[in-house]
Formats: structure tokens, sequence, C-alpha cells
């Protein structure tokens, strides 16, 4: 049976918390647009109280989409609170999503208060936002950190208070993926009352696992994944969204989840997020980056001539995005044929395989070689 999962994209909460990124209000209701195009169930427009650009980048987002739920972070503290309502005024379907640490290093370090107090805040947040909005989250700060039976209570307690969605994140990117699916399990034992909350995991990259935890957590019965478009994000960054709904969507027999997604609008909304935040998509990241489906080496450009799923398990048209058999040192006497081809070069037997040989030679002395480099040679000479 496969399940439907809601994607809650945080890209202009937690991705706008990469260093050196700040969106205004304008740019962060286009990005809102083009995520609602793409399909996501819930966009994180920001943290209200944190800035007034903030509070008015989460204003403009809500009334830049009908179709999403619009939420806003809060801590636990009535400004928080009464900022997040009054943003998320002119949204269709609101969200206040509360979040308090339960790890022992931040409540004694940072938040300075005992477990009880923790309980006791988190009780009363959720139950005041429960008024101000139509959906409340509760989130535990660095939840795979704190102690799986505190974590529990105070699940418990937030949901008997209100809160429709239950996130446990990985703050900090600590887990392995089995650690964070046995954690998940171990609250969801402890906790019966879960069962009425849709169960949310948050996974950040410091380990490269972002991905994998958040995969993970589904395979245990998470039904909402909060992620980032180009994984962009606090510190490593956060689980890319592309990256979790392909994954899904490839892998769908074994993982048996499904999103809302619209895979042709992948490449577009990627695009815009690089535009407007000034972070270039690194050239090997999966889906997105620009050599995702660049096919080089000679036994694999064979391949792919033949038939293109001897080396990709996705199809790129699909997304928005194209393939290449990009021209290099590693490249087949097939693809440099190809490519005189579509450029309009006619060449016989002979001229081809001279051509090639140039081809070769170039190619081991440069880092980018083009039809134009090898014919220009081959005419001098």
């Amino acid at each position: 049976m496969t399940r439907r999962i809601t994607i809650f994209d945080t890209t202009l909460r937690d991705g706008e918390q990469a260093p050196g990124i700040a969106l205004a209000p304008h740019e962060k209701a286009e990005i809102a647009e083009g995520l609602e195009r793409l399909g996501v169930d819930v966009i994180e427009a920001g943290f209200p109280v944190s800035s007034p650009g903030d509070f008015e980048g989460v204003r403009a987002v809500s009334g830049a989409v009908s179709g999403p739920t619009v939420a806003g972070l809060a801590r636990t503290r009535k400004e928080d609170l009464d900022a997040c309502a009054e943003a998320l005024a002119g949204a269709r379907r609101s969200r206040i999503h509360v979040f308090i640490a339960t790890s022992p290093v931040h409540m004694e370090k940072k938040l300075r208060l005992e477990p009880p107090q923790v309980v006791e805040q988190a009780r009363w947040a959720v139950a005041y936002a429960r008024v101000h909005a139509d959906e409340v989250e509760f989130s535990c700060e660095d939840a795979t950190r704190s102690d799986p039976a505190f974590v529990a209570h105070v699940c418990c307690e937030a949901v008997r208070a209100g809160a429709t969605t239950i996130n446990l994140p990985d703050t900090v990117g600590y887990c392995l993926p089995d650690e964070y699916a046995a954690f998940l399990l171990e609250v969801r034992r402890r906790c019966p009352e879960l069962e009425r909350a849709t169960l949310s995991v948050h996974c950040h990259d410091d380990l490269g696992l972002a991905v994998a935890n958040t995969l993970a957590g589904v395979q245990v019965g998470a039904g909402q994944v909060e992620c980032t478009v180009n994984g962009i994000g606090e510190r490593a960054g956060n689980a890319a969204l592309e990256e979790i709904v392909m994954a899904m969507r490839v892998r769908n027999g074994r993982i048996g989840a499904e999103t809302g997604v619209v895979p042709g609008e992948i490449g577009r909304i990627s695009q815009v997020v690089e535009r407007l935040t000034g972070y270039r998509v690194q050239r090997n990241k999966a889906i997105v980056g620009a050599s995702a489906f660049a096919h080089e080496a000679g036994i694999h450009q064979d391949g792919m001539l033949k038939d293109a799923e001897t080396y990709q398990i996705m199809d790129p048209t699909e997304l928005g995005l194209v393939m290449s058999l990009p021209l290099g040192k590693h490249s087949g006497r097939h693809a440099f044929a190809r490519a005189c081809a579509e450029a309009g070069i006619e060449l016989d037997r002979a001229a081809l395989n001279e051509a090639f040989v140039r081809f070769k030679q170039l190619a081991d002395t440069r880092k980018h070689v083009t039809l134009a480099d090898v014919f220009e040679e081959v005419s001098v000479r």
C-alpha cells in the first residue's frame, strides 16, 4: 500500500537561515508561488518575530498562495505566537509551528530550564497557538540527542493540548538512519497519543545523511517530511526536497510512499531558489546539478545512445531538465560522431577518424574541448 506523504517545505525559513541569505518579502512570495506550482502541502514562510522583514515576508506569502497551508515558526513565548498569528492572518489555511528544545545540553546550557518547566511551556504554547491558527505543529528541538522517554512525555502533552503534527528533528544531523528509525519507534511506543497526530521528520545534513534519515523516518511511519529546495539551510543544509521526492518516486515499490509534487516543476523551482538566494547548486548535486544527467565516459555514452536505461534511472525531461553527452577525454567515437552530426558537420569515415584522434589529443591537455577547437586544429594541419 502506498501512503501519501505531506511535503512541508521550509526553504523560506530554515533554508533562509543559511549564512548570507536574506530574502525580501516579494522574493519570498515569488518562491512561494513556485512552491505552490510544485505541489507542496505546507510552506513554512519564516520566523515572524525575528525581524520586521521576516514578519512582512510571512504576510506576503500568506497572501500569495491559496493551495498550501502557510506556517510560521514560534518559540514558546506569547510575543512569538502573537506575531505568527498576525502575520498569518491572510492565509487561506494557517499553521503555527511551536518549538522548544528537549535535549539535556539545550535545556541546561541554552534554555536554563528544568524538564518540568519545558513540559509546561510546551503545553501552554500549543494550547495558546491552537486558538490562533487552523493547525498547530509542535517540535522537540534537538530531539535525537534527547531522552526518548522525556520526548514522549512532552509529545503526549502537546497532542493533548491540541497539536496536530509532532515533529522530531535531527537538529544537528547526528543520527544514523537505523538510529533515527529506532528513536522514532521508541517515542511512538511510549506515546500512544501520537496516533492522533501526524509524525513529522526534519533532518540536517551535517554528516551527509539528511535524506537517508528522512527516508528512514518515512519507512517507520512518518507522515510528513520537512525539506528545502536544493537542500539549503543551516550549516551543511537540510534534507533536499528534490532528492526525497524522487527517491520515493523511483523506489516506490520499496518505500511505499508518494507525494503530491509535480516532477516537471522541480527544475524550475531549483533555478528560482538558486537565483534569489545566490546559493549556486553544485554541479554534481543529485537531481538538479548540471552534471546529474551528463554522461562523459565513452562506455556510458555508448550505452546511453543504445538505451537510456543503461545508465539513467530517471527521465530528466520529466523534471524539466535535459540529458547531455558532453565531450571530454573519456568520450568515445560514437558520442563524438553524434556531436558532429548534430552540429551539421558531415564527415566520411577517414575524416571522422582523423578528427577523433585530434579530439583525443586535445582532450588530454585541456579541461574543455569544443568541436570548433577540433576542426580549427585539423584545418591548420
